[in-house]
């Protein structure tokens, strides 16, 4: 099958989230953009919802992407950094919706072994495996960016070599699918 789309990753966060649009064309992709969006300059978090909702509507409407991929939130002790983390995924997800953009989302886990072969790399093996795959020049203060990067780039491995893709579209195509599963 051969894959021609453009993809937007996001690596969401409430202070910084990192993005990268990858174009894909006849199966080869290409880095088209990277980068973060920052709140720090703002002073409520409902501010910072705001700009992160703006900013990844320009995204949307600037590359154009055909589907955008999220790294879902993990677990963690704090609730409420849980809870702000959980809301900026949330802003970032109804920018492309609002554009029909669909949606996948990937643990972090994933998107790691994905890149590196290691689920749980760290975020500087997974922008060197990035930089070589690309040949892009990546700094330390950019890893943010290539978390949104390896989001992307693990939705296109996932594109190419699906596992166990269960996904529906209605009930009809369940049941065509799914025949055992129905009585």
């Amino acid at each position: 099958m051969e894959i021609n789309k453009t993809i937007l990753g996001i690596d969401p966060g409430s202070n910084i989230m990192g993005y990268g649009v990858i174009k894909i064309t006849k199966n080869k992709a290409q880095v088209i953009a990277l980068g973060v969006i920052k709140t720090s300059g703002f002073s409520g978090h409902y501010q910072k919802l705001s700009h992160i909702f703006e900013r990844t509507l320009y995204l949307v409407d600037e590359y154009k992407p055909d589907e955008t991929a999220l790294e879902a939130p993990f677990f963690g002790k704090n609730v409420q950094s849980m809870l702000k983390l959980g809301r900026a995924q949330g802003v970032a997800m109804a920018a492309s919706l609002y554009r029909g953009v669909p949606i996948f989302e990937y643990a972090p886990l994933r998107i790691k072994q994905a890149i590196t072969g290691n689920g749980s790399a760290t975020k500087e093996q997974v922008a060197y495996f990035l930089k070589q795959m690309f040949n892009l020049e990546i700094t330390p203060n950019d890893l943010d960016a290539t978390d949104g990067l390896a989001t992307a780039v693990c939705h296109y491995l996932q594109l190419k070599n699906p596992v166990g893709d269960h996904s529906v579209k209605n009930w009809e195509e369940f049941i065509r699918k799914n025949p055992g599963r129905v009585k």
